[in-house]
């Protein structure tokens, strides 16, 4: 989908609408702007600049000549923030659009990251096309990086939105060996018994209950010579909860909980597509936790990569088993950085709710700027402890751990339990990604979701592996 426009490549003689942006007090000097009918047109539809107005002034002809919208007052509040600007492609029908005025504190290039964000729709399934309005880039609006960011993200949507009819563990391995074929890099896959032959038990055992096999998808781009990262991502294409099945409710969206999967491959199709200077390698645990006879049972000690063994407690805790077989493969290149993304407890969601992940790191140093790259892109992140004594909540009688426990500290216990899987002295991150939205909101439409991977690429492009 075409949500862009260089503005040296549309043609002459071609209608390009302006978008005038403004707040409450700049209100009066973009209304002075306009001829006298434009001025009581506005008037009349009682525009002001408040918070999400949009006006559609028309010229003599009843053609749209202009678009009025309002950026509210300035505040502190995230609310009032230019995420507002995301509802701007949905209020307006195709054709070329420009932003001729806006806030001057607005990053415009930030500003057409979230039209294109909310200028998604995801549309498999529908009859009617849909046409989105295409914005004309200036040269402060980065058009390459921002239509390769925007792209990266409506994919990782698409994939999330998919049904896991559609998007079972083949259908994303066939998304992930096209990604990598379109960057130039090596793909490789692990699958079915071959997981077992490889030494990746868990992963295997999670999923060996499908009618589609398990298995471990890696992409390898970049230089050898830059610095190194690893981004490993939970696949889990539909959770059943297997024999600890999931409630009506509990499954009716567990087409999502390859979200993980989905946010590694966005950050890594960010990385490709710009050609940051970064050696990367991708792993994806791709299973579906199905329910047959031969499905992984409570009360099961499985066996790991890592050599570590693991009491199944629950198999709805079933991403932590799949990502530490790969976290451990991770960990066996010694990167300058491994970040994990996984859709993994609801314990998160009722600390931090759907749209603020919690984030969890094995080093202090990075936090501070990871932080604050992802409020400057509004594209939140919490920093949580790994918190070292709930470990005792893991433990078994009869194997080195549990997969679950106590339900206090759930994303906690989630981190800690990962983090067993991680190099004694290997750089870590971890996201505990909802990869839903529940409700629609200004750039964030209802439905599939990547969270804090734009705050991550800004911290990446600003030299992050750098200052670990």
């Amino acid at each position: 989908m075409t949500y862009f426009i260089k503005a040296s490549a549309v043609d002459a003689g071609k209608t390009v609408t302006p978008i005038h942006i403004c707040r409450p007090d700049g209100a009066d000097i973009v209304l002075a702007g306009l001829s006298p009918a434009q001025q009581t047109y506005a008037k009349a539809h009682k525009f002001n600049g408040g918070s999400g107005q949009a006006v559609l002034v028309p010229d003599d002809r009843g053609a749209v000549a202009l678009v009025l919208f309002g950026a509210g007052a300035e505040t502190d509040g995230y609310s009032d923030s230019i995420l507002q600007a995301g509802t701007l492609a949905d209020k307006l029908g195709a054709g070329l659009y420009e932003i001729a005025t806006a806030p001057e504190d607005w990053d415009r290039a930030l500003l057409a990251t979230v039209w294109g964000m909310g200028a998604y729709k995801f549309t498999r399934y529908l009859k009617k096309p849909h046409t989105p309005p295409t914005l004309v880039l200036d040269d402060e609006m980065q058009a390459d990086e921002t239509a390769a960011l925007v792209t990266a993200l409506n994919r990782g949507r698409d994939l999330i939105n998919t049904p896991a009819g559609d998007m079972g563990p083949k259908a994303l391995h066939a998304e992930t060996k096209s990604l990598a074929k379109t960057h130039g890099a090596e793909f490789k896959a692990t699958v079915g018994k071959g997981l077992l032959r490889e030494n990746y038990p868990m992963i295997h055992a999670v999923g060996r209950a499908a009618h589609e096999k398990p298995r471990l998808l890696e992409i390898i781009w970049g230089d050898a010579s830059n610095p190194s990262l690893a981004l490993v991502g939970k696949g889990i294409t539909f959770d059943t909860g297997g024999l600890n099945i999931k409630s009506a409710a509990g499954a009716r969206i567990m087409k999502k909980d390859m979200g993980g999967a989905a946010h590694a491959l966005a950050l890594a199709e960010m990385i490709m597509a710009t050609n940051l200077p970064v050696h990367l390698h991708v792993f994806l645990a791709v299973a579906e936790n199905a329910i047959s006879g031969n499905a992984y049972r409570p009360g099961d000690v499985l066996s790991s990569r890592k050599g570590l063994t693991v009491e199944i407690d629950n198999t709805d805790a079933e991403g932590r088993l799949v990502l530490g077989d790969a976290l451990t493969r991770a960990s066996e290149d010694n990167p300058d950085l491994i970040i994990d993304f996984a859709t993994l407890t609801g314990a998160a969601r009722v600390a931090l709710g759907p749209t603020l992940p919690p984030f969890f790191s094995n080093r202090t140093k990075p936090v501070p700027a990871i932080l604050d790259s992802g409020n400057a892109q509004l594209d939140p992140l919490w920093h949580m402890p790994l918190w070292a004594p709930y470990m005792n909540l893991l433990s078994s009688p009869i194997a080195d751990m549990k997969n679950s426990g106590s339900s206090f500290a759930g994303c906690v216990t989630a981190a800690l339990f990962l983090q067993k899987f991680v190099g004694k002295n290997q750089p870590w991150m971890h996201l505990d990604v909802y990869g839903w939205n529940p409700t629609s909101t200004p750039a964030r439409p209802k439905g599939g979701e990547i969270f804090a991977v734009r705050g991550l690429y800004h911290w990446l492009k600003a030299g992050g592996l750098g200052n670990l």
